[in-house]
């Protein structure tokens, strides 16, 4: 409710209805770290009942021809992460967007910055990579104005860019059935990431489970390995795996660099790939057609291109339909199969 008849809200009264100073409501605004939670989240709760928006910097900023596209993601450093974030960079190459990006560690992190990048950060528009959006969260970015792009994660009242893990899975499994293969294995990590992260391996899992079992063909439990997303740590689960005396002869690997992993710890056992045991990745790394790994590709940067296609074409014209777009997978057939 606006406390001033019908003139926008300023700080000062989002100082008094939160009774703190405006100092603190600055700080909020401006994400400094130095304010309790509890105090945070009453000035957050304010300034969304009062529908504070400080537009006068956003005047500013517009004069200035300062333009900003924000991306918030998780695991910045993963491959997979840095070629959707280099689509997205290649996307405003010939704009005259800025890109700022915003590493999300944990549910309050996420949180705390969909509730405060709408008005503090000065931007145009934001991407999400791999993040789970609430409906109250949806709710602020749309009440704000903020155009946003959710890679991996859909809704269907904001734009949307994925693919279709389940699909994956049994893509995965026809395609290695049909190679002749009877015993399989899987690599890959469905550990829960919490509230806030996305990580499609159980889909992918799924999907290869059940089109085996469509086929009368089976993934025992005891071939199904557990491994963090590294290449390392692959290559220490899955070796009780490849020294089992009646090892799988394909294994599915729900990440590029788990794949990679597998193949190098059977080639130093002294197994043959594909011979002996075959390996079938998913992504698409750029070092992937180094190493000649065999995968299913998802177009990470055609992902991050298109989430900025979409995003720049709604800051243009807010009237456009949202846009749910669902990229096509694709077996990429090299030497590990």
């Amino acid at each position: 409710m606006n406390p001033k008849g019908n003139r926008p809200p300023t700080i000062y009264d989002v100082a008094k209805a939160a009774g703190v100073s405006i100092s603190t409501v600055s700080r909020v605004i401006n994400t400094n770290p130095h304010v309790s939670d509890p105090t945070r989240e009453r000035i957050q709760d304010t300034i969304d009942r009062l529908g504070f928006v400080p537009k006068a910097e956003a005047r500013a900023r517009a004069m200035r021809g300062f333009s900003r596209i924000g991306v918030l993601t998780p695991f910045f450093t993963a491959p997979a992460f840095v070629q959707r974030l280099r689509g997205v960079s290649e996307g405003l190459l010939s704009t005259p967007y800025k890109l700022t990006i915003f590493t999300v560690e944990s549910l309050e992190h996420l949180n705390h910055y969909l509730a405060t990048l709408p008005f503090t950060a000065h931007l145009d528009g934001l991407i999400l990579l791999s993040l789970r959006v609430n409906d109250q969260s949806a709710a602020k970015l749309k009440q704000h104005d903020l155009e946003t792009v959710l890679i991996e994660y859909p809704r269907q009242d904001l734009n949307t860019v994925e693919i279709d893990d389940f699909a994956g899975g049994e893509m995965a499994a026809n395609y290695l059935a049909d190679k002749g293969h009877q015993r399989f294995g899987f690599i890959g990590d469905t550990t829960d990431l919490g509230e806030y992260a996305i990580l499609p391996i159980s889909q992918r899992l799924q999907g290869f489970q059940n089109t085996l079992l469509k086929r009368n063909l089976s993934l025992p439990q005891e071939f199904v390995c557990m491994a963090d997303y590294g290449v390392k740590n692959a290559e220490e689960k899955i070796e009780p795996i490849l020294k089992h005396a009646h090892l799988p002869t394909a294994i599915f690997a729900a990440t590029d660099l788990q794949a990679l992993g597998v193949v190098n710890k059977a080639r130093a056992l002294g197994l043959r790939v594909p011979e002996d045991v075959a390996v079938l990745g998913f992504d698409d790394l750029d070092i992937s057609d180094y190493v000649g790994l065999s995968t299913i590709r998802q177009s990470l940067e055609e992902s991050g291109r298109l989430a900025v296609e979409i995003l720049l074409s709604r800051i243009k014209d807010p009237d456009r339909p949202l846009r749910h777009v669902r990229l096509p997978l694709k077996i990429i057939e090299r030497q590990t199969t």
